[in-house]
């Protein structure tokens, strides 16, 4: 049974579905747990809305008119690293994957119970936030630190990135975990299945190539040619090398 709390600034939730008798009282469902929620019905109307402002989580249905889920779903991982839960009604297992290599945090099938939506929002919300609530609560945080490398910064506390140039570059949940295992093992050959004990979640299911897909993706940001990538190394047979000098800071 779910307590409603509070929760200070309330979590700000973009739900995307484009069948109202779904839209409409999920909506009013998830408010009852000090959730802000906004539904739009459309791929339109949802980049419309990421125009004008920001949110702390997408619930995105990949079955949509026009633009589907997974087009949308990749734009905002690469754009604006909004962490995002699609809605399948697909049950194949290749699909799924194929959600999160891309940059899901999470998926729910459909037909689904809503409670189970509202505990996997409130979980990809904890793996996103700061340690700050934890302190809080009297429990040490981990150290957090800044990385510098090759002229870039990775702040592990505020999540951010900036490149060269002092330009932020978003990241979704998934890159977020990968980086950061990656600059704190420099120079040092992962396997994938080293990443991912590293970067694994508990409550999301882990695909050994899905790490590919995850490298692929942060090569396109780190890497000005990601087909010659100077940094972000693959070796044949072991796994990936992020090949530069990090300099570690406290954050």
């Amino acid at each position: 049974m779910f307590e409603r709390k509070s929760m200070g600034v309330r979590p700000s939730i973009l739900l995307v579905d484009d069948h109202r008798n779904i839209r409409e009282p999920l909506s009013t469902y998830m408010r009852r747990f000090d959730f802000d929620v906004e539904a739009v019905e459309d791929g339109k109307a949802m980049r419309q809305r990421l125009d004008e402002r920001s949110f702390s989580l997408i619930v995105l249905d990949v079955m949509l008119p026009g633009e589907n889920g997974l087009s949308l779903c990749r734009y905002v991982s690469e754009h604006l690293g909004t962490p995002v839960i699609l809605l399948t009604a697909v049950t194949d297992q290749a699909d799924r994957i194929a959600g999160l290599e891309i940059g899901a945090d999470d998926y729910v099938v459909k037909p689904f119970d809503p409670r189970e939506l509202v505990a996997r929002i409130r979980s990809v919300l904890r793996r996103n936030r700061t340690p700050m609530p934890r302190e809080a609560k009297g429990v040490p945080s981990e150290p957090e630190y800044r990385f510098v490398f090759s002229g870039w910064m990775f702040d592990t506390r505020t999540r951010e990135l900036r490149n060269p140039g002092d330009e932020g570059i978003p990241l979704s949940t998934a890159e977020y975990h990968l980086l950061r295992a990656l600059v704190e093992n420099p120079n040092r050959v992962l396997s994938r299945s080293q990443l991912l004990d590293l970067t694994q979640r508990t409550d999301i299911v882990a695909f050994d190539r899905s790490i590919d897909s995850q490298i692929s993706r942060l090569r396109k940001k780190l890497e000005s040619d990601p087909r010659r990538p100077n940094m972000l190394k693959t070796v044949r047979g072991d796994g990936y090398l992020l090949a530069t000098k990090v300099t570690v800071e406290h954050s």
